[in-house]
């Protein structure tokens, strides 16, 4: 009989796991795209949704409706394309991968948590590329300390909403026939609530105070901020920042709670993962 102090010794690192599954979400998104598809398919159309949410600003013949829209719309889209991770978990079930997964030695957060990370560049080049090239095309002169910002911005906001979608991954893996309805309903709040259509004081105090659980609601407002105040306004857009991360990094720790939970679930039988 193998010894416990064995066992222990024979168990990868879960920083080990991460990696080696990272590296696998990054060879399924080679898989899923090449650099001309990526650029002529996916970031065509969100250059060309953000666009036009900047019409609708126009339409309303208002110069800051514009910009309003098109800053907020600019950084969800790569916001929503995170929501993957919801889909992207649950698609290890269908793979059938799942049996071994749970009896492995190591834990099981690490594989699911670094297999969608494949969705970390892409997204964050997506809302770089959109800040960038939309607003300008509608006339608005970025200064430097707006491309500053949103440099920043993205891929904090990126990383914080990846460990958002965690928890909803991790819930969806029960049911994994819910993944679609599950991305959509959250992204679509999430756009509705958290100021990127309109500002977060515009709804009712409850509805306020729910927006406060989203990563983005706190950078995305950080951002205008900066918009708004210049150089002035920086140390409240870094505070903004901080708390984003803060709040991506604790929804990622019971993110990864509950897909441990899931695999001593699927361990003692209580969930049937073969179906």
């Amino acid at each position: 009989m193998v010894s416990r102090d064995a066992l222990r010794r024979e168990r990868p690192s879960s920083l080990r796991i991460f990696a080696f599954a990272a590296r696998t979400g990054l060879g399924d998104l080679r898989t899923n795209y090449t650099w001309w598809s990526w650029a002529s398919g996916w970031l065509l159309r969100c250059l060309m949704e953000v666009a036009f949410f900047g019409l609708i600003g126009l339409l309303l013949q208002s110069r800051e409706a514009i910009f309003f829209l098109l800053i907020g719309r600019g950084l969800f889209v790569g916001v929503a394309e995170v929501m993957w991770v919801i889909q992207s978990t649950a698609w290890e079930r269908a793979s059938g991968t799942l049996p071994l997964l749970v009896t492995a030695p190591g834990r099981v957060w690490p594989v699911f948590a670094g297999r969608s990370t494949q969705w970390l560049p892409s997204a964050t080049a997506t809302s770089l590329v959109c800040l960038l090239v939309v607003p300008a095309a509608f006339g608005f002169a970025l200064t430097p300390v707006e491309l500053a910002a949103f440099v920043l911005v993205v891929p904090v906001t990126i990383v914080a909403s990846y460990g958002f979608a965690l928890p909803i991954a991790a819930l969806v893996l029960r049911r994994p026939s819910w993944r679609n309805a599950a991305s959509n309903v959250t992204h679509n709040v999430m756009g509705l609530v958290s100021g990127v259509l309109v500002p977060v004081a515009f709804w009712p105090l409850p509805v306020q105070w729910f927006a406060q659980i989203f990563p983005v609601t706190h950078s995305l407002g950080g951002l205008r901020t900066v918009l708004e105040g210049g150089d002035a306004s920086w140390p409240l857009f870094v505070l903004s920042l901080a708390v984003t991360l803060a709040l991506g990094t604790l929804w990622f720790v019971v993110g990864s709670w509950l897909l441990e939970r899931f695999a001593e679930a699927a361990r003692d039988g209580s969930i049937d993962i073969d179906t």
